[in-house]
């Protein structure tokens, strides 16, 4: 004879309370590893940024969000002049030392004369994956710059990680400033125009 009775079965309610327990078990396992890959990630070095300005104060990096939304608004507004590959030829460009720029500042502007046009050079190196690096550091500081490849005699081809064309010489100074904050060597070439 069948036994048609309902019958309690207390092993799947063993089977829940455990399964219940090991969902527990794994959530906690979880966060207990996403915690420790967001403490390791928080503590790691942050690539482009120089060890100077790892110690950066809330001014400073004020000073750099400043920096670019005036940079923002002024590329907006000023008109630069456009970059003219065929006319930057070898021999079409001098560097410029802190006296010449003084110099240059010093002198009133002349009367229907051309300004003077300058490109503030942020490195130059034989691979171009440290120029790319260069440029998308300058990026990071809001700066747009531009990898021009330059075969030089008995030395190869060089990377040159440059910004610009600049005309004010306000500008100019700015940009070299927020250069220094952030570590970055730069300096200051004269296009020469015939």
């Amino acid at each position: 004879m069948k036994d048609y009775k309902p019958h309690t079965h207390r092993g799947r309610s063993k089977l829940t309370g455990g399964m219940l327990i090991g969902i527990f078990i794994g959530l906690l396992l979880g966060l207990a590893i996403a915690a420790a890959i967001a403490i390791y990630l928080t503590n790691t070095p942050v690539p482009f940024i120089s060890k100077t300005n790892r110690g950066s104060t809330p001014q400073s990096d004020r000073n750099l969000a400043e920096t670019a939304k005036t940079a923002d608004a002024k590329g907006q507004q000023s008109e630069r002049p456009r970059f003219d590959f065929y006319k930057i030829l070898p021999g079409q460009e001098e560097p410029i030392t802190e006296r010449d720029l003084r110099a240059a500042a010093k002198e009133p502007p002349k009367a229907g004369a051309p300004k003077d046009i300058y490109v503030v050079q942020a490195g130059a190196f034989q691979n171009p994956a440290e120029a790319d690096s260069m440029k998308a550091r300058l990026a990071l500081l809001g700066l747009q710059a531009t990898v021009e490849p330059a075969n030089l005699p008995d030395r190869g081809t060089w990377y040159r990680v440059r910004l610009g064309p600049y005309t004010e010489l306000e500008e100019i100074n700015r940009i070299r400033q927020t250069l220094v904050q952030n570590g970055v060597d730069a300096s200051l070439v004269k296009l020469k125009t015939n």
